[in-house]
């Protein structure tokens, strides 16, 4: 005879099992939440980036969502330029991994792959391979060319531009125009498994 949930026996495997199945529902709701990780798929973001890299996403950095859903329960952090974020392209649907290099109310220019915001380049040292987001300096892959110019393009407020640090070989704002920033899953903070190295602790 088979066992149900209210037989002595299915309870005691209920019993048995509960904090298992608690466990992970709790690492379900984590990784909806607070924290997933992402494997980089393509090259479009070298060299900071390489394919097979793994990243720790801040699931949690733009707002605190409803599990499962991408209902805002409460806001966190604005998006800002420099910010490494996972996002659904509007187009198809792919997921991504950019950097946001404008946000709302920049008028941006990509011409031979470097950044102008509001006329001022991003790029302040020659050969203009480096840009500055902030503290930060973004190395550029130019291997490849800048690919598509974009602009003058003044991003609309609530959204955000996001580029390919390599920018020959990246599909990316200048191809799907800007994301709303509601949009965004999460910012990725960390790279945590390195292709060529294994395990790592390298911010983004």
């Amino acid at each position: 005879m088979t066992d149900t949930p209210n037989s002595p026996r299915g309870l005691r495997w209920l019993r048995s099992s509960l904090p298992t199945l608690l466990l992970l529902f709790l690492i379900m709701i984590t990784r909806s939440t607070l924290a997933d990780h992402y494997h980089v798929p393509s090259g479009s973001m070298q060299p900071a980036l390489m394919p097979g890299d793994q990243v720790l996403v801040q699931k949690a950095a733009y707002g605190w969502r409803l599990p499962f859903t991408k209902h805002v329960l409460w806001s966190g952090d604005q998006p800002a330029a420099g910010d490494v974020v996972i996002f659904d392209a509007p187009d198809d649907g792919t997921r991504l991994i950019k950097r946001v290099v404008a946000t709302g109310g920049d008028q941006v220019q990509v011409r031979a792959g470097r950044v102008f915001i509001n006329g001022e380049p991003r790029a302040r040292f020659s050969p203009w391979r480096e840009e500055r987001y902030g503290n930060q300096l973004v190395a550029l892959d130019l291997a490849r060319g800048g690919g598509r110019d974009l602009g003058p393009l003044t991003v609309p407020e609530g959204h955000v531009l996001v580029l390919g640090d390599h920018r020959g070989a990246s599909r990316d704002g200048r191809y799907f125009g800007t994301v709303p920033a509601s949009e965004l899953y999460g910012r990725a903070s960390h790279v945590i498994w390195r292709r060529s190295q294994g395990p790592a602790w390298k911010g983004l």
